[in-house]
């Protein structure tokens, strides 16, 4: 199998990954099993290998008013030290990336990009750049990432310093962290749902790291985990993947992410007057829905009405906290209603599927 290879790899073949190629990168699908490490994140804590992510410094005197004009959130809402969950959209309005923005100030910013998009993002952002005074870097091979997650997750990072983990505020960062006697970026965030640190630092210490994390985590039970069990629980947690709810031909708005679109602010940003329109238009919308009928709903399967085509799953699973079985649809827009039912076309054969939340965790989460 071929395919490039995060610093942690060995650890992973050691420790019993299955490993699959994913976006090019060689990584385990799982290790005891999805949802044993799944329930894990959701019980006690996991720890992920997300070395794969791409990491871009954006850096200059028009830094800020350049990533303002890059994403459709606004800068304006957080301080230095704080983390923004934002999309990037093309003219148009469909999506080029979803991505993390930390701000260090108006000069300096981190950005978190998907694995399958570096290239493609990293040229993006370089081509809007060109009327700016910035730098832009792209540091995802020199950079490596790994994510503790869980309700325990602080109890066992704690274990690795002495600095009270308390006073890292959910979405807040600190750069030049001591974890386990290695400098480190660490930040209150994840992608699952769970209470969590995502900690980056240079591929030489991450297997150090990656270590003392399991060894700290032992007793509360921690378990790595794989690419498997994370696309479980951050569908749970209503969280987008790019390319299922989101894509080049499905903006934020359509695939339920509003609250991360600012369209009335000032800053004029790439795609706002298109994202307008499709907010105006409604043709799209995501929705949850739970099948009545016993079978699985996978991504792709259409989605039909009276025998009429209204739209496709973009994820579907047997959900491992709440035992049912769910997925996200784009639909059109006329036929939401919550409690409505339509049918899920699997394997040529309609199966009955009614509309829900897509906050699903709400049944667990008190």
């Amino acid at each position: 199998m071929e395919g490039k290879k995060t610093a942690l790899y060995d650890e992973h073949v050691r420790l019993g990954g299955k490993i699959v190629n994913y976006a090019g990168w060689l990584l385990p699908v799982q290790y005891a099993g999805l949802i044993e490490e799944h329930n894990a994140v959701r019980q006690k804590l996991g720890v992920f290998d997300v070395s794969h992510m791409g990491e871009v410094w954006v850096t200059g005197k028009d830094a800020f008013d350049f990533v303002n004009h890059l994403i459709t959130n606004d800068l304006h809402a957080i301080e230095d030290g704080q983390v923004q969950y934002n999309i990037m959209c093309y003219d148009n309005g469909g999506a080029v990336d979803d991505l993390l923005v930390y701000r260090y100030n108006q000069e300096k910013f981190f950005l978190v990009i998907n694995a399958a998009n570096v290239e493609k993002d990293f040229e993006w952002i370089t081509k809007q750049a060109k009327n700016f005074d910035v730098k832009v870097e792209n540091v995802s091979d020199q950079t490596s990432q790994i994510a503790v997650q869980g309700p325990l997750a602080q109890k066992a990072v704690q274990k690795l310093t002495d600095v009270d983990l308390d006073t890292i505020k959910f979405f807040h960062f600190v750069d030049g962290f001591e974890l386990a006697g290695k400098k480190v970026l660490i930040s209150r965030t994840g992608y699952t749902g769970e209470d969590g640190f995502e900690i980056y630092t240079d591929n030489d210490s991450i297997v150090h790291l990656y270590k003392e994390v399991l060894k700290a985590g032992e007793e509360f039970g921690i378990e790595p985990c794989g690419l498997g069990c994370r696309d479980t629980l951050r569908f749970e947690a209503m969280l987008p993947l790019y390319g299922h709810e989101i894509s080049q031909d499905v903006s934020p708005v359509e695939g339920g992410l509003n609250f991360f679109v600012k369209l009335d602010q000032e800053a004029d940003f790439i795609g706002k007057e298109a994202l307008k329109k499709i907010k105006a238009d409604n043709k799209r919308i995501l929705v949850g829905f739970e099948m009545i009928d016993k079978a699985i709903p996978r991504e792709g399967y259409e989605i039909e009405k009276d025998g009429k085509k209204i739209g496709y799953v973009t994820t579907g699973y047997l959900s491992p906290t709440l035992g049912k079985k769910i997925g996200n649809a784009l639909i059109d827009a006329s036929y939401k209603e919550m409690g409505a039912e339509f049918d899920v076309i699997i394997r040529g054969k309609a199966q009955k599927a009614k509309q829900i939340s897509r906050k699903f965790l709400k049944e667990v989460k008190k």
